[in-house]
């Protein structure tokens, strides 16, 4: 019996066509355009317009990820939509995407571990590939955190904006890469850390607004980060040094230096563009990931780190091995 190894076949990403730059928060905040990039490396983030929501993101981002891939929302088996900015409470914003692609066979339902989302999600999707429960997966990240932020809250109203990342994931008996190793973190002790107080069974008075211990959240994400990066590269007997590529979570520029400098990676093998998106939580991955693949950076054979750490807290790991002519090899 052969063995089934998931790949990711398509790549797509999609943000709100409005920026909001440093410069506008500059007008009404204690703060500057050189204040924000230099503490955190934004200069501009994309902000959903009214009646914009994280299910009109994903459908947007799935949309030009199947069109990567060569399918159809037909052909998909399921759908993991990553978010902590769901529609509404339920159902699932992954069964209004379902609705909306016609994506009539796929099963689908939402998975919340914040910024860790997308790679908890591909965690999923790859088991579910590889044994045998679906064939071919959309993954979305997609995240509408404007509608969580404090505007006048100038330690979070900065960091965070709104876009949607997907790719398909199929199953191959050809591909001999494909997805590596993956691991996931919490540690729930650390709840408080970022939180938003509202919207649950227990805090239903509090303000809906994200609350953060930015300086704790810093030093956990840096040492939690680098752990979990170990961590995948050993199990698959790979060499900080053989990673073509780093893909983290677009929190702030400071941590993802910081892992690189740990990791010995020069910037060419790291993929940032938090200066035009700020945090979008579970959809930074995919975006970083759809615009490498999209911008050449990324190439057959590579070897592609993804990482994030979020509330919960939460953090996770995953390597993967990049593959020429997906569609052609994934289907054989």
């Amino acid at each position: 019996m052969k063995t089934l190894r998931a790949v990711i076949t398509g790549t797509g990403s999609y943000a709100p066509s409005r920026i909001m730059t440093n410069d506008d928060f500059a007008a009404y905040l204690d703060t500057s355009d050189s204040w924000i990039r230099e503490r955190t490396g934004i200069r501009e983030r994309r902000i959903a317009a009214e009646g914009e929501a994280t299910s009109d993101l994903a459908v947007e981002a799935a949309k030009k990820a199947l069109e990567s891939a060569d399918l159809t929302a037909a052909d998909i088996d399921g759908i993991l939509l990553a978010t902590a900015t769901p529609d509404i409470a339920f159902p699932s914003t992954a069964c209004l995407v379902q609705a909306r692609l016609g994506a009539t066979r796929a099963f689908a339902f939402d998975l919340n571990a914040v910024c860790s989302g997308f790679v908890y999600a591909m965690t999923v999707a790859k088991s579910l590939v590889e044994t045998g429960a679906a064939r071919r997966l959309l993954v979305i990240g997609s995240e509408v955190m404007s509608r969580s932020l404090d505007w006048k809250d100038r330690g979070t109203a900065i960091l965070f904006g709104d876009g949607a990342g997907a790719v398909v994931v199929e199953s191959s008996t050809t591909v001999s890469r494909g997805l590596g190793s993956f691991r996931l973190g919490a540690d729930g002790r650390h709840w408080e850390m970022i939180h938003v107080p509202a919207g649950g069974t227990r805090l239903t008075k509090e303000a809906a607004t994200i609350r953060m211990k930015g300086g704790e959240t810093f030093k956990m994400a840096v040492r939690q980060l680098q752990e979990s990066v170990l961590e995948v590269l050993a199990l698959d007997g790979v060499s900080p040094a053989e990673v073509a590529l780093l893909v983290p979570h677009q929190a702030n520029v400071r941590i993802i230096d910081a892992l690189a400098s740990r990791l010995a990676l020069p910037p060419e093998k790291v993929m940032v563009n938090i200066d035009r998106y700020g945090n979008t939580s579970a959809a930074s991955i995919p975006v970083a990931l759809d615009e490498a693949v999209r911008g050449g950076r990324v190439h057959e054979g590579d070897r592609v780190l993804l990482t994030a750490f979020g509330a919960g807290v939460t953090w996770g790991s995953g390597l993967l091995t990049w593959e020429a002519d997906l569609q052609k090899r994934s289907r054989t």
